[in-house]
């Protein structure tokens, strides 16, 4: 993990090197020290939260709530994928090519334009399923794999105790397939976290959609948006640390 975190810190050095020269050669000049009253401020009311706290909680809010609908979704399309039905791993498939072709983009679109006026979707709720259904694609193939990491010895012991098949996947497999299925996770994660900035394009109220805000009003691109690149890193940076010892716990547990 320090290599990790090292290599994290070399890149965005480099990164941040490379505008700092650029912007210095445009003669562009630096506010940094404006960049503090979007996180926070004292006024006469008291304390209070800038625009980029305030858009980092949505965000967050937005990928939580996305992720555990993916989760849901993600579930129901692996274990039609492994009923062994020809219904339900046609439908699974279908759902999985389906989207699978379909650009974040062009979904995102297509829920809030086409499906938002037929079924009443407002921006927020567009952006969640379209999130949601985006990601439980890639999220029912890591939940299928690890179904299927489960050695085929533990059916059989449930199977001989006389457990159903519900039962065989509540307290038998699923359990199991968790240390294998978390560092995909973590990364479908990390990987929806990002994602979620693509709803600023319906103006929903989220990190990057404030931060372009700031930046239609103080003209400051560079200082805002390598602020919100590093609360982005930041976030992913401490996710996988968290995971990581998650993992190292089932690894010890199993």
């Amino acid at each position: 993990m320090p290599i990790s975190v090292l290599i994290y810190a070399v890149i965005v050095g480099l990164i941040g090197y490379g505008a700092y020269t650029g912007a210095q050669g445009m003669g562009y000049n630096w506010q940094w020290y404006r960049i503090p009253q979007y996180f926070y401020r004292v006024t006469d009311e008291g304390f209070q939260w800038g625009e980029i706290p305030i858009g980092l909680v949505a965000t967050i809010t937005l990928s939580v709530t996305a992720f555990l609908l993916a989760m849901l979704i993600g579930l129901v399309v692996a274990l039609l994928r492994l009923s062994g039905l020809v219904v339900g791993s046609a439908v699974a498939v279908g759902f999985l090519e389906l989207i699978r072709n379909i650009p974040l983009l062009v979904l995102l679109y297509l829920f809030y334009y086409v499906l938002g006026p037929v079924f009443g979707f407002d921006r927020y709720v567009a952006s969640i399923l379209t999130l949601a259904v985006f990601h439980s694609a890639l999220i029912s193939e890591i939940l299928r794999a690890g179904i299927n990491a489960v050695p085929t010895g533990q059916w059989e012991a449930a199977k001989s105790i006389g457990m159903s098949t519900s039962q065989t996947y509540r307290y038998i497999i699923l359990p199991q397939s968790i240390r294998f299925m978390l560092p995909p996770l973590t990364g479908e994660v990390v990987h929806l976290i990002k994602s979620s900035a693509i709803v600023s394009v319906i103006a929903v109220a989220e990190l990057t959609t404030l931060g372009r805000n700031i930046i239609s009003d103080t003209y400051m691109s560079f200082e805002i948006w390598f602020t919100i690149a590093l609360v982005y890193l930041a976030v992913t940076l401490i996710l996988s640390i968290g995971v990581s010892f998650l993992e190292k716990k089932y690894a010890v547990d199993q």
